[in-house]
């Protein structure tokens, strides 16, 4: 059963992995807005360019005091990779168990020319500095996206 979780709930804990041999935990960011995205793979184009935004509004964030923190199933090295490529300014966490994903929800039956397979919906959590979800954000299209999550943020 897929877990659906909606604004005014309480954000699932996780502590995982993450680049450059770090651990990022909801605990460890208590008192900080967060947002929480999930993205396919590293190193494609819609999540590079997700990144990529993410990355360019990172000031603006930081600002509003929100930490920004993406999550994948590829390996600590993968993300160190996909970081130094792109020159991205936000930690990712690694899940390569799938832990976190099952918890927000995000690990879906998913299909493609016909196919069915399981893997992850891009999706957005809001998350506030007392661990409640402010916003979700589903089935993400990249472009503009950053933008609504910066003005939902700012408005937390």
């Amino acid at each position: 059963m897929t877990v659906t979780l909606k604004a005014g709930d309480p954000a699932p804990a996780f502590d995982m992995a993450a680049d450059g041999g770090a651990r990022v935990s909801l605990a460890g960011l208590k008192g900080k807005a967060v947002v929480l995205y999930f993205y396919p793979k590293d190193d494609t184009s819609g999540c590079t360019n997700e990144a990529k935004g993410f990355t360019e509004a990172a000031a603006d964030f930081a600002a509003a005091g929100v930490a920004v923190v993406g999550v994948s199933k590829d390996s600590v090295a993968s993300h160190d990779r996909f970081k130094a490529k792109y020159s991205l300014n936000l930690t990712l966490g690694s899940d390569p168990e799938g832990a976190v994903l099952e918890a927000y929800g995000v690990w879906v039956e998913k299909s493609m020319y016909g196919r069915q397979y399981m893997g992850i919906e891009r999706a957005t959590f809001l998350i506030d500095a007392a661990g409640v979800i402010r916003q979700v954000w589903r089935k993400v299209k990249v472009p503009g996206h950053v933008a609504q999550v910066l003005a939902a943020a700012k408005g937390l």
